[in-house]
C-alpha cells in the first residue's frame, strides 16, 4: 500500500459518513461488487510507554470493515472507528474510486477539502490546549 493511499484513507475513516455518501453518490462509479459485507468487530488497541518504550494493550475499541473489488481487480478497503457499516462500505467504494487511473481528480474534490477541514480542527483543538498548558519550572536557591 503506498503512503499516498494510506493518506486518503486516513482521511476518509475520519470524515463525516454523510460527507461520504455525498461523494459517492456524485462520482461517476462503474459497478463494483462486495467481497466481504461490512461487519463490526473488536480491535486491540496497543500502546507504547512514552511512544517509545515497551508495547501494551491499552484495550480494545468497536471497528466496521468492508472489501469491495471492480472488473479489474483492484480492491477497495474500509476500516472505521466504530458501528457505522454504511460509512465503512462509502469508505471502500471511495477508496476502489480513488485508485483507478482517473481518481485524482477525485482527490482534489474529495479528499484535499476533507484534509484540510480535518487539519483546521486538529489546529483549534491544539490552541485550544495550549491555552489551558501550564509550565512548570524550579527556582535555585542561591545557597546551593
Amino acid at each position: 500500500m503506498t503512503e499516498e493511499r494510506r493518506c486518503w484513507l486516513a482521511v476518509l475513516a475520519r470524515a463525516p459518513g454523510a460527507e461520504l455518501e455525498a461523494a459517492v453518490a456524485a462520482a461517476v462509479a462503474p459497478p463494483c461488487r462486495v467481497v466481504r459485507a461490512a461487519e463490526t468487530g473488536l480491535v486491540m488497541v496497543r500502546g507504547r510507554a512514552g511512544g517509545t518504550g515497551e508495547r501494551f494493550n491499552l484495550g480494545e475499541m468497536t471497528a466496521s470493515r468492508c472489501t469491495v473489488t471492480d472488473d479489474e481487480g483492484r480492491l477497495g478497503v474500509g476500516w472505521i472507528a466504530g458501528r457505522d457499516k454504511r460509512k465503512a462500505e462509502m469508505v471502500a467504494r471511495l477508496d476502489l474510486l480513488l485508485q483507478r487511473p482517473d481518481g485524482a481528480g477525485l482527490r482534489a474534490r474529495v479528499v484535499a477539502p476533507l484534509a484540510a477541514h480535518q487539519a483546521a480542527a486538529r489546529d483549534t483543538r491544539a490552541a485550544k490546549a495550549a491555552a489551558t498548558r501550564v509550565d512548570f519550572f524550579t527556582m535555585v536557591r542561591g545557597d546551593v
